[in-house]
């Protein structure tokens, strides 16, 4: 089968639904699969050259499967590492915005087999609040001591609310959802808002935002690509009237920054106020 196993093949169908029947080996070559017989040497080597504690952690799992990119690995240590350092210094400050108590609080989208949150459990510590959303009832099998499983639609505002609420806020989303372009746009015009300042909002599996299964193509408006385009813009709004579909969220005094990925963009929320330049030091004419 071209290096495309049945085991995986039928592993990205539950994770990408909607692939046309008759295209599947056409738009699953894409994903570099690896059969079975090289998987447990690829692990291996994985495991061997780690470069960070979230590699370690999958390429040594042995727990629920967990269903990532390589390359997100590195990215998500890259913005998490140091939060749990700064939440950690944190500790017996209960009156934190950020992290109180020194308790990150973490809400992904989409929990699927539970792997990722056995993941981020590892990760983020015993400490952290954990919660995972998904829309499937057989997700709630997936709740653990510690951390917890609410089902229920991302694009829904009043389910979101509900969650984070009872959460007490977040610091941190990851939307692995349903990789819809208007379930990924709602789920970011509620949660980052609700974000805290210093915490980042992470939307993944951005190559949907191409493919007509998931509302995306090329430039199509209304993708996360092209929100995220808008984020840009909106950051830049001091300087010039913008008007985007983020229209009254007031991103310009809330992000910090936008980094596209292959496939995932990172915002960073913090609070801004108006920029200004200032003159320092000796005229030189």
């Amino acid at each position: 089968m071209n290096m495309i196993d049945k085991t995986f093949k039928s592993l990205v169908k539950q994770v990408f639904p909607r692939l046309k029947k008759n295209s599947d080996d056409d738009s699953l070559e894409q994903f570099v699969i690896i059969s079975d017989d090289d998987a447990p040497k690829i692990i291996r080597e994985n495991l061997q050259n780690a470069s960070n504690e979230l590699e370690r952690i999958v390429y040594s799992n042995k727990d629920r499967r967990i269903f990532k990119w390589h390359h997100y690995l590195a990215i998500y240590d890259r913005y998490f590492a140091p939060l749990k350092s700064y939440a950690a210094s944190l500790k017996g400050e209960k009156d934190s915005i950020f992290a109180p108590n020194g308790q990150l609080r973490i809400l992904e989208l989409g929990v699927q087999n539970g792997g990722s949150l056995q993941m981020w459990r590892k990760y983020f510590g015993p400490d952290a609040i954990i919660f995972g959303i998904d829309i499937d009832q057989n997700c709630a099998a997936f709740e653990s001591k510690g951390t917890n499983v609410r089902i229920g639609d991302q694009s829904n505002p009043e389910f979101l609310k509900s969650v984070t609420d009872e959460m007490g806020g977040i610091d941190i989303v990851i939307d692995d959802g349903s990789h819809i372009a208007s379930h990924q746009l709602a789920s970011f015009r509620y949660l980052f808002p609700e974000i805290s300042n210093g915490g980042v909002y992470i939307c993944e599996d951005l190559h949907t935002a191409y493919w007509d299964g998931w509302e995306g193509g090329f430039r199509r408006p209304g993708t996360f690509i092209e929100t995220g385009k808008s984020i840009v813009d909106h950051m830049h709004e001091w300087y010039a009237g913008i008007d985007t579909e983020l229209n009254g969220m007031d991103l310009k005094r809330s992000v910090l920054s936008v980094a596209f990925y292959d496939s995932l963009i990172a915002i960073e929320k913090g609070e801004k106020t108006r920029p200004y330049a200032i003159h320092v030091g000796e005229s030189s004419f």
